[in-house]
């Protein structure tokens, strides 16, 4: 059945292994450039808006949502407790999810050559379907949940525990498949005889090897971005002389903003006033903050921003020339809400793996990120919360997220973060040791800060932020280098194993205080009404 280039398949009842051969063939064989996974139990396929969804940018389209996949598997939070794309949106709004169903599923068939059809050692076809979505989503597919997709919704499934353990052990590997046998032992969510049968029956076979990224390179289109108005936005506090520098290239740019906000915080004795007479020739406004704050002072710059973009950058961040027009680039040629970019800082070496290809953004790095600014009226502005803490921006990131913006992570848009030694969150002695900090060093040791545990709790369940602080004593015992190295850490980290308990309990503390008198995100429109999507705080472990 090839109906306008789709080829409809129905798996509803098949065994996996036969499930996955039946795919294997069609993706050998078929002509088709899609392919609609559907259950004839819901009717007549939708082909109408499979048409529609195929002249859209993205790469599948399913209502795995709404049709009971939310929070599958259930030992993900054994392993990525605190992954933006671990907490779902909405079932009842298009957004960004790799928790497909074969029930109502639309995929591009290059994406399913390039990136693999559904594994054949699952039990049950819910399992293959979540990890193959797991599959596309980190290897760059671009995925979003249409509720249209499926005529009704489904009661919430469930999966066998060798079935989720398995999806584990294909995604993350033997160490976290352990892992997660030891804290499902641990919390009830299996016995250790169903675990120890389910590792035997896992481990058996071996990974297969993971596929090249959808978008290796960055993807561009001949066309011109469109010329359309940006508002940049720059808090900036004891950085003068980076904040020139970043001043001289914004000047440079091949799209002028049509203004740049910036919010001096500096202590007023200590102001340069003549700063805007300098770049004079750029659409400079300047805003004076006498209180810090890098929410405060984002939100003011918000409030009076004209543009219908929005770009965040810091004051220690240098820019190429291109930097608006590629943000705009993307942003049109995606059809995305936010595009973020990377930065490359002085010391840290290459960038992870994951955020070397194009693919849907996990992260909202308000130090390289442009975003339309009718998401940000439907997602809120900075939580205060975060005033003088980190993570303002991943807060920020998940509201846009669970809204249903589609943010699009572009690593060809760079800048050069300079990590300035003074100025900044560093007068509030809010930066914290990093786990790449701790992975170097024998004495230092990454823990989670108050507002990490705060950001956990105001979005996943208890449960998520409980294996979160499991993960981050785990990680202090971690390190690169020799085995004489290893051990030295793991003996420091033994001796200071209490007192990281300790500190966890004090922040623990912290959080929960914190959630009493938090969230405070005003609207785009005022600031002071509260956003009515902010959620309230879960129960803290």
């Amino acid at each position: 059945m090839k109906p306008a280039g789709i080829e409809v398949l129905c798996l509803t009842g098949r065994p996996a292994r036969a499930a996955a051969a039946a795919v294997e063939q069609l993706a050998k064989n078929s002509r088709a450039s899609a392919i609609l996974f559907w259950d004839d139990s819901l009717g007549a396929p939708p082909l109408d808006l499979a048409r529609q969804l195929m002249e859209s940018p993205g790469d599948c389209w399913h209502a795995g949502l709404k049709l009971g996949m939310g929070g599958l598997p259930r030992v993900l939070p054994f392993v990525s407790p605190a992954w933006m794309l671990s907490c779902d949106p909405p079932a009842d709004i298009e957004a960004t999810s790799w928790r497909l169903s074969f029930s109502a599923c639309l995929a591009r068939m290059e994406v399913l050559r390039a990136l693999g059809g559904l594994r054949a050692e699952f039990k049950t076809l819910d399992a293959a379907a979540l990890e193959m979505g797991h599959r596309w989503i980190r290897r760059g597919a671009l995925m979003r949940h249409v509720p249209d997709l499926a005529p009704v919704g489904a009661a919430a499934r469930a999966l066998p525990f060798e079935d989720e353990l398995r999806f584990v052990y294909l995604r993350h590997g033997r160490k976290w498949t352990g892992w997660t046998v030891f804290r499902a032992v641990m919390t009830g969510a299996a016995s250790l005889s169903e675990a120890m049968r389910a590792w035997r029956a896992v481990t058996a076979l071996g990974r297969p090897v993971e596929p090249a990224p959808l978008r290796p390179l960055e993807t561009r289109d001949s066309t011109p971005a469109e010329k359309t108005a940006v508002t940049v936005v720059v808090p900036t506090l004891d950085r003068y002389p980076y904040l020139r520098v970043l001043l001289g290239q914004l000047r440079q740019q091949t799209i002028r903003p049509l203004e740049i906000i910036i919010v001096d915080q500096t202590a007023p004795t200590a102001r340069q006033p003549d700063l805007a007479a300098d770049f004079s020739d750029l659409p400079v406004k300047m805003i004076f903050q006498d209180q810090p704050g890098q929410c405060s002072s984002r939100n003011a710059a918000l409030q009076m921003a004209r543009g219908d973009y929005v770009l965040f950058i810091d004051d220690d961040d240098e820019v190429a020339e291109d930097l608006i027009e590629a943000h705009l680039r993307t942003l049109r040629q995606f059809q995305a809400g936010a595009s973020c970019g990377v930065a490359n800082e002085a010391g840290a070496g290459e960038l992870p793996a994951d955020f070397r290809f194009m693919r849907a953004s996990d992260v909202f790095p308000t130090n390289n990120t442009m975003v339309r600014r009718d998401a940000l009226l439907r997602s809120g502005l900075f939580d205060l919360a975060y005033n003088h803490r980190p993570r303002a921006d991943g807060d920020l990131g998940m509201r846009l997220y669970l809204a249903g913006t589609f943010m699009v992570l572009n690593p060809a848009i760079a800048v050069f973060h300079h990590h300035a030694p003074s100025g900044g969150l560093r007068k509030h002695k809010a930066r914290t040791v990093t786990y790449a900090m701790s992975r170097n060093s024998i004495f230092r040791r990454a823990l989670a800060n108050a507002s990490e545990i705060y950001l956990a709790g105001r979005y996943w369940p208890g449960g998520h932020a409980r294996e979160m602080l499991w993960q981050n004593v785990l990680g202090t015992f971690s390190l690169r280098g020799g085995a004489a190295r290893r051990m030295a850490k793991c003996l420091v980290s033994g001796a200071l194993l209490p007192f990281s308990i300790l500190e966890l309990h004090s922040r623990i503390g912290i959080a929960r205080e914190m959630s009493q008198r938090f969230p405070q995100i005003p609207n785009l429109s005022s600031t002071t009404g509260l956003c009515a999507t902010a959620r309230t705080m879960k129960t803290l472990p």
